[in-house]
């Protein structure tokens, strides 16, 4: 330690420790003399802290009399601390817990007087007594020159008392003591204490300090306890002068943390003066200090000490303005800026690297004054000074700075950036970006049950109109690994997007309501735009926009017609709607898109008619589900094209019909004013689509999408360019030709509409095995025998028609679960499950089917197609096939046959008359097949006149129903995915 004594350094004195009061050293000495035995005394020597005289700056002043004194700290130690008070003289007792917050009367008058006077300041010091016989603080005396004549020198220990702030311990007693334990002279004691019994008769003389009438009781008030913090926030905002409080800045927990008490008398009307709390500074958050009272022990973080230190210095004991901005989150303690004469001390502090700055108190701040603070903690950044000390700039892994494209939306605060230069040929080639330091409303999960955030979805579609398809600059700020499920992190980067005459999107989005800055930790990056995006904040805050609006949140209910039955429903009026607005929400492929039609407040499954995209390689979803369909070529490009030239863009579409799975289709437009084209002739140009053959055969597909095909063709362009390879068919049907005849029919089972089981009228066979199958029953009864249950095997098989159960001859289909067999009954058509051990038993060998052939037939109506049994309108077709042919004589005409199935005309009276065929046809219950599958049928039948004539007589049919939307063409034109 070193203390400066008259002008000189004093050198040899014991160093002082800082975290003790008073050093003692016991030493252990032994004592031999003639009159005493040998033996060891433990002797206490207190070692002298303080020279008799010297100079030191005080730190703090306790009360009227005590005060704090501070040293120079040498070699980078702590500056030592001494508690010194006056020699001689007592104060007023200051508030405190033991006294009920109450001060005695004059304390804090007392107290402020010497706080005033010598804070701060440098003072001359004289120890009169110090050590064993003074406890833990050293006694004596405090000069400083007079302020009114440098001259002259001020014993600060009379001045007290002179101004009725103190009394002398004894009052006009004996002087004529000794010296003090430190040898002082006599006459020195006598002159000092001459000068506190004059000062004191002047100070009563004059009615002054404590010897007033009524001196100043102060009662401490703790905010919490006594008066609510926010309370003191608003009175101080609505009643002082500039809206900045007078408070002494009573104590330092740490850097950033104090311990005020409101002196400004433009409060006491309120009942707030002399009011205590404590201070978060506002903008800094320093390192938390230590606690040694704890157990065990808190240490102090790194750099804890040195910014309590730094602010005690300047802020410890001073009266200081202090702007009131709010409450933390317990509501007790407040958060305020500190106006100090020389400058912000919060500024200070960050540039000396003692603190970093604290987001959720700058939110609370003006945000004009919050630059400063940036600029301060980034000139520590670089000089790697204090608290970033190891710091080092963010580590990007590619550019810090690139131009491009936006191709897609994400969420309200990420997006899909394709880079200048590169060309769109993988997914690879797109950056994710998320905007730095935005947080927009989350969307929800409909697997998990979790639903949107408030305003998420307008949030996403703001973000869509500013940016998709737009040109912008990306300044990537920094990056951070994102958990994207269990074991699997993806690296993000994030920064601020440009576009057109918007430097940020981000800060568009906040001013708007549409979304709010991300509340980051202290020590985490953020956008370099930070202060902007929370000015913007609280503009949008203070005027109510979106997120911020008190009112109710009403999510806007979107219909989706995801649902066949719900899209069907919708279909005429989309229909009926012609040209309609609409916005690309996603791509499957090339030509079928999920859109949002804003005007009917719903999503649709929409797929260009008239032409066929290739399929593009599966999603991952779909492979980890088992429903992955093969790539085609071209189809990955086909798909990038889409996403390149409508994700996310408004369109117009036409709506010309809907499939039976609930697809719209039409024709979709794209573009506006001269722009604006026919997407379907863009995809088909390009070579990244094909016409659909079926429309080219019926003559029904354009023939601007035929020659653009054709010259797609000659160029080679997309698709055309490489060996088309021809799409896997089902092998196809053998077709044997029968002798075209007549025969009278009775239908004995139906299984959709143009499937069905019949037996010939007179049929001697049916006749035979009814009886034989009777004579069967009447031998064998109605049990059940072991027999071999084999796939293709004929048993007799059990079956109740209703009046009694009978064994009739039947093949074996499949074995099913728990001994359960489905089997044919070949003399009627009709399928049924039975128990193998009840309901089967082995057939004589004399019913066998190389004895007696089986009786039922199985057929198809010949060049019609109907829906499957599924669907509504395949049990339509069933219903009226068998409102027309079930329990009736009918005539059919035999065509042929393919894998055991009749193809068979069916008239219900004369063969004159139109087919059973033609009118399911007309009444929109079944279709013609595809031509070229028809024309093979004809062509192995050998071209017969009957199915010339019933081909032509099922078209003219069909064009009625599809003219008058009868059946299955209710909803217009049948796509190419309904073909199977």
């Amino acid at each position: 330690m070193k203390i400066v004594c008259g002008g000189k350094t004093a050198v040899g004195r014991p160093t002082f420790n800082h975290d003790v009061a008073c050093h003692r050293i016991k030493i252990q000495t032994a004592s031999i003399a003639q009159d005493i035995q040998q033996s060891q005394i433990s002797t206490t020597i207190m070692v002298t802290i303080l020279p008799n005289r010297g100079t030191a700056k005080i730190k703090s002043v306790l009360s009227g009399d005590t005060v704090v004194l501070l040293g120079r700290g040498a070699d980078g130690r702590k500056a030592p601390e001494v508690t010194f008070t006056f020699e001689r003289v007592t104060a007023p007792r200051m508030a405190s817990k033991a006294n009920s917050n109450v001060d005695d009367p004059g304390a804090f008058s007392s107290r402020e007087w010497l706080r005033t006077t010598c804070v701060g300041k440098t003072i001359t010091f004289e120890t009169r007594k110090q050590g064993a016989t003074a406890g833990d603080r050293v006694y004596g005396l405090l000069f400083m020159p007079d302020p009114t004549d440098n001259t002259k020198e001020w014993n600060l220990s009379v001045e007290s008392v002179r101004r009725g702030f103190c009394t002398p311990k004894v009052l006009g007693g004996d002087t004529a003591d000794a010296g003090d334990a430190n040898g002082d002279s006599g006459d020195a004691v006598e002159d000092y204490e001459k000068a506190l019994q004059s000062a004191y008769k002047e100070a009563v003389a004059a009615s002054a300090g404590v010897h007033s009438a009524k001196p100043l009781v102060r009662k401490l008030m703790n905010a919490g306890d006594e008066f609510e913090a926010m309370t003191l926030v608003e009175k101080v905002k609505r009643i002082c002068t500039d809206g900045s409080v007078n408070c002494v800045i009573e104590y330092i927990f740490d850097g950033s943390r104090y311990r005020c008490i409101v002196t400004d008398p433009e409060l006491e009307s309120a009942g707030l003066l002399y009011g205590s709390f404590t201070l978060i500074l506002a903008g800094v958050a320093c390192p938390r200090v230590g606690n040694p009272r704890m157990n065990p022990p808190t240490p102090s973080e790194p750099f804890a000490d040195a910014a309590r230190d730094f602010v005690e210095l300047r802020l410890l004991q001073r009266e200081l303005k202090v702007s009131l901005h709010g409450t933390d989150k317990s509501g007790v303690c407040l958060v305020g800026t500190v106006h100090h004469p020389r400058g912000n001390i919060a500024s200070e502090v960050l540039k000396n690297g003692l603190g970093r700055i604290s987001d959720w108190t700058t939110r609370m701040m003006n945000p004009q004054d919050v630059p400063p603070l940036r600029i301060a903690e980034n000139a520590a950044k670089r000089g790697n000074i204090g608290v970033f000390e190891s710091y080092k700039p963010p580590t990007l892994s590619g550019a810090s700075e690139f131009m491009g494209t936006v191709i897609e939306v994400l969420s309200g605060d990420t997006l899909m950036i394709l880079p200048n230069g590169e060309t769109y040929d993988n997914e690879s080639k797109l950056k994710k970006v998320s905007l730095a330091s935005i947080r927009a409303p989350r969307a929800g999960n409909e697997k998990t049950g979790k639903p949107d955030e408030p305003y998420a979805m307008e949030c996403k579609d703001r973000l869509r109109v500013l940016c998709v398809g737009k040109a912008c600059k990306v300044n990537i700020h920094y990056e951070k690994e994102i958990p994207m499920g269990p074991n699997n992190t993806e690296k993000r980067q994030f920064g601020t997007v440009s576009v057109g005459k918007r430097a940020d999107v981000g800060e568009t989005l906040i001013t708007e309501g549409h979304a709010t800055t991300q509340r980051h930790r202290d020590d985490d990056e953020k956008s370099l735009r930070y202060d902007e995006l929370v000015m913007a904040e609280s503009i949008a805050k203070a005027a109510g926009k979106g997120v911020h609006s008190e009112k109710e949140y009403k999510k806007k209910t979107v219909n989706d017609l995801g649902d066949p039955k719900k899209a069907k429903t919708y279909a005429g009026a989309l229909q009926r709607a012609g040209q309609t607005k609409a916005i690309v929400d996603y791509v499957f492929n090339g030509s079928r898109l999920k859109l949002f039609v804003p005007s009917e407040n719903c999503f649709i499954m929409f797929a260009l008619s008239n032409i066929r995209c290739p399929q593009p390689s599966p999603n991952p979803g779909a492979i980890s589900r088992g429903q992955a369909r093969p790539a085609e070529p071209f189809g990955d490009e086909s798909k990038r094209h889409s996403r390149m030239n409508v994700q996310q863009r408004q369109v117009e579409i036409v709506c010309t019909g809907v499939t039976q799975g609930g697809v719209m289709t039409g024709d979709l437009y794209v573009g506006q004013g001269a722009q604006r084209r026919n997407y379907s002739i863009e995809l088909v140009a390009s070579g990244l689509a094909t016409v659909d053959q079926r429309k080219i055969d019926y003559g029904e597909a354009p023939k601007v999408l035929i020659d653009s095909q054709t010259a797609a063709q000659n160029n080679k362009l997309g698709i055309w360019s490489v060996k088309q390879v021809v799409k896997d068919e089902p092998k196809l049907k053998s077709f044997d030709k029968a002798d075209e005849k007549l025969l009278d029919i009775q239908i004995s089972e139906i299984r959709s509409g143009n499937h069905f089981f019949f037996r010939t009228v007179g049929d001697e066979s049916a006749t035979v095995i009814d009886d034989s199958m009777k004579i069967f029953t009447d031998q064998n009864g109605t049990d059940g025998a072991p027999c071999e249950v084999k796939v293709g095997k004929l048993l007799a098989a059990l079956f109740n028609d209703g009046s009694s159960s009978s064994w009739y001859r039947a093949k074996v289909l499949e074995k099913t679960a728990k001994g359960k067999v489905k089997v044919l009954f070949v003399d009627h058509g009709n399928t049924a499950t039975v128990s193998a051990a009840t309901h089967l038993r082995p057939l004589d060998i004399t019913l066998g089917t190389d004895q007696i052939p089986a009786v039922a037939k199985e057929a198809l109506l010949a060049l019609t197609k109907v829906r499957p049994l599924e669907e509504d309108d395949g049990i339509d077709a069933a219903r009226m096939f068998q409102g027309m042919a079930w329990g009736k004589d009918l005539k059919a005409r035999m065509h042929g046959e393919t894998e055991g199935q009749l193809l068979v005309t069916l008239y219900d009276s004369d063969t004159d008359s139109p087919s059973i065929n033609e009118k399911m046809t007309s009444a929109g219950m079944s279709r013609v097949g595809r031509r070229d599958e028809n024309y093979t049928v004809m062509d192995k039948m050998g071209n017969s006149d009957s199915l010339a004539k019933l081909m032509k007589d099922l078209k003219s049919a069909q064009d009625k129903a599809r003219k008058t939307r009868k059946g299955m063409w209710i909803y217009g034109e049948i796509p190419e995915e309904d073909e199977d």
